[in-house]
């Protein structure tokens, strides 16, 4: 079986994943006054979010930040599901940061200087896109008659393509 963390996933993955593991455990930690602040962010972009209390939300988004970190720091988690989970949350916060009036310049998805810490949520969707866009993410193991045991891509028959040496 081959791993399925490669060796050029874990840099991003181990940076991002800690990134979010710090910020969920600190919204675990918030206090009355935070909650209701990222309440009021939230509901003001979507308004879905007001039929929660500030402390359900918060409870929400920062189990929500713990999992998704734990899932990229761990090499047990494969890099495409790690990679759908980043990019699923890293678009609503963009959503979030659109909607937010004053975060970005008007016509414009530049920042403005309040909108600057917000706008790293591009970088979080730009990763997650990149695990989703890279083939290594995909490859399957060879069956176990494949003496060279790397990953090949098989075809939508499931049968191997022919560049895999095994196949006659």
């Amino acid at each position: 079986m081959y791993p399925v963390m490669r060796p050029h996933h874990i840099a991003p993955r181990l940076t991002t994943g800690a990134f979010m593991l710090n910020s969920g455990l600190r919204k675990l930690r918030a206090d009355e006054q935070t909650e209701q602040g990222l309440h009021g962010m939230a509901a003001g972009a979507y308004p879905v979010f007001n039929r929660m209390s500030p402390h359900q939300f918060t409870r929400l988004l920062a189990s929500t930040e713990v999992a998704l970190g734990a899932a990229l720091l761990s090499p047990l988690v494969p890099t495409a599901l790690a990679g759908a989970g980043l990019t699923a949350f890293a678009t609503g916060l963009v959503g979030f940061y659109l909607r937010t009036p004053g975060t970005h310049q008007k016509g414009s998805p530049l920042p403005t200087d309040e909108g600057v810490p917000l706008a790293k949520d591009f970088w979080l969707l730009g990763i997650g896109l990149g695990f989703l866009s890279d083939r290594q993410a995909w490859a399957w193991p060879c069956p176990a008659a494949c003496r060279h045991r790397k990953p090949c891509r098989r075809g939508k028959s499931g049968h191997h393509r022919k560049s895999c040496h095994h196949r006659k």
